[in-house]
């Protein structure tokens, strides 16, 4: 919460987590539109195009993302999206990562990268915390603007609206303001989203 409330002045602070599983999926009916008196339709019927997995880094700064996809959902790509985070920072600008306590986030791979990389830390959210992590926020914006009822006619073309999506989002792109949602419950405070 500290990171959220009175970050560090010149590090940066992203909240990361991994969305796995994403299904590219191509109904094999056309959705109907919405008409008067009906919502929109769409057939239960679809081919599946496989999977893919997506790496977001949340700039709690900003609110801007930056996204990879995978095919796989590995601990060697996780290190090769921490990477990336790397190279598109100011040189040895302090990192700090939030993130869950996901076994791939623990290997002797990501030692490796912290031993090299001396200026990234990680900060884990306590187990069945993860609502604390401000990506989450955003997974469930792309899931309702784009997943849930996207088509996607192959793993690249979900891929293509994946990251379509992101430089989409990242031109209005807002940090999360949490607040307590009622005063009188200071000792435990109930954290909401706004600017989403």
């Amino acid at each position: 919460m500290g990171l959220y409330l009175n970050p560090p002045q010149h590090a940066a602070i992203f909240c990361v987590d991994e969305k796995t599983a994403i299904q590219a999926l191509d109904r094999l009916d056309p959705v109907l539109p919405l008409s008067p008196g009906r919502a929109e339709r769409h057939g239960f019927e679809y081919a599946r195009h496989g999977t893919l997995s997506l790496y977001a880094a949340f700039d709690t700064r900003t609110g801007e993302v930056m996204g990879r996809t995978a095919k796989r959902h590995t601990s060697a790509e996780f290190v090769a999206f921490l990477t990336d985070l790397v190279a598109h920072r100011p040189r040895r600008q302090a990192i700090h990562v939030i993130l869950d306590n996901l076994a791939t986030h623990k290997t002797q791979q990501v030692e490796a990268f912290l031993q090299e990389h001396p200026t990234v830390r990680l900060h884990f959210t306590p187990t069945y915390s993860s609502w604390l992590n401000q990506v989450e926020l955003w997974f469930a914006k792309i899931e309702r603007d784009l997943i849930a009822r996207g088509i996607f006619r192959s793993q690249q073309d979900l891929k293509r609206k994946i990251m379509r999506y992101i430089r989409q989002y990242n031109k209005a792109a807002k940090p999360v303001k949490w607040k307590y949602a009622d005063p009188r419950y200071r000792i435990t405070p109930l954290l909401s989203g706004t600017g989403h």
